[in-house]
């Protein structure tokens, strides 16, 4: 008989593939059900992060919502800045965020520079 695998090693190693397989869906599964449950703990929060983009290696800008007011912030390595702030479920935000939202764009691309101020 040529050595290698034979038949039970084959059948050995699917199903110890298979244990593992098994083992990470029910950690998953777990992990999924501790978050939903914690989430659920605490309704009543009144800070939530509604989005986030990198505007740069360490530079973010947020989108907070806080009791019922939703703020804008700057974040960077150094400092969190309020940017603006808006009633929640406003159509358009203030005419002062948009004017602070086209001087940071136009600071931006006339720097090169990714920050946030």
């Amino acid at each position: 008989m040529a050595p290698g695998f034979g038949s039970a090693d084959l059948f050995r190693m699917i199903g110890s593939f298979a244990l593992v397989l098994a083992l990470m869906a029910a950690l998953l599964w777990a992990l999924r059900r501790l978050q939903s449950r914690m989430n659920n703990q605490n309704p009543g929060r009144r800070l939530q992060i509604l989005e986030s983009v990198s505007v740069g290696p360490r530079q973010k800008i947020a989108l907070l919502r806080v009791g019922n007011h939703e703020v804008m912030v700057g974040i960077t390595a150094s400092q969190i800045t309020a940017l603006a702030q808006w009633p929640e479920g406003a159509a358009q935000p203030t005419s002062s965020l948009q004017s602070e939202l086209s001087q940071l764009s136009a600071s931006l691309s006339a720097t090169g520079d990714a920050h946030v101020a």
